[in-house]
């Protein structure tokens, strides 16, 4: 019998808890526009969960930007935060999983490719003592979809990865989950996302207990293939 609640679960942010997505898109579109560029959905699409190094470097060749990557991931940051100031969309069921999951002392961790200062503005707006740890994309050698994210939060809630569920929206972060052998729960937001092996895709969190998080893995092993 599997035990009916993980070890601990490993939260992305953007997309995943709150609907930055647009903000991100937003921001990509006009920076490339300001300089002359084209960018399309597709460009925007390609770099949902990317490490914002990468997507800066992507950015800059697609606009032909005057910029290093690192100003231009300063400049997204910045662009973001504006936005969130201006109010924050939660997706939806992501409340009360959260505080579920610690009313029952099962410990969480944040795992997002977004810089550090994001991090802090968005938990600053949540119930606190929710996060036992914070693991950002300024604080990693290797960004998703590399399993290193996800196995320092692991350790750092003294956990393997293997115990852990981890709830992701994008391709990437998925793949970081499943490399460092998690068991991941994929809630798709921006970018489609096919069940695999250890990989639950579902629509929405709206609804889903703590009970739930393993019992869906128990059920996707029953599903016809």
């Amino acid at each position: 019998m599997t035990s009916p609640l993980p070890a601990a679960v490993l939260w992305d942010m953007d997309g995943t808890i709150v609907d930055t997505e647009p903000l991100w898109m937003g921001a990509e579109e006009a920076l490339v526009h300001r300089h002359g560029g084209t960018w399309t959905d597709a460009d925007s699409l390609s770099l949902v969960g990317s490490d914002l190094l990468e997507a800066a470097a992507y950015i800059r060749e697609r606009g032909n930007i005057p910029m290093t990557p690192q100003q231009i991931v300063e400049h997204m940051l910045g662009e973001v935060l504006t936005g969130i100031g201006q109010g924050i969309t939660w997706q939806p069921g992501v409340f009360e999983l959260l505080t579920e999951l610690r009313t029952l002392g099962v410990p969480q961790a944040l795992v997002t490719m977004s810089y550090r200062e994001l991090a802090d503005a968005v938990v600053a707006r949540l119930p606190e003592g929710l996060f036992g740890a914070v693991v950002t994309g300024d604080e990693v050698t290797n960004g998703k979809p590399h399993p290193e994210p996800y196995l320092t939060a692991a350790r750092e809630l003294g956990a393997t990865a293997a115990e852990c569920v981890v709830i992701e929206d994008s391709p990437r972060g998925a793949a970081a989950g499943l490399a460092a052998g998690a068991l991941v729960l994929s809630v798709p937001n921006a970018v489609a996302a096919v069940p695999e092996p250890g990989l639950v895709v579902i629509d929405s969190l709206a609804g889903v207990r703590a009970t739930d998080l393993l019992a869906l893995f128990d059920e996707s092993r029953l599903d016809p293939v």
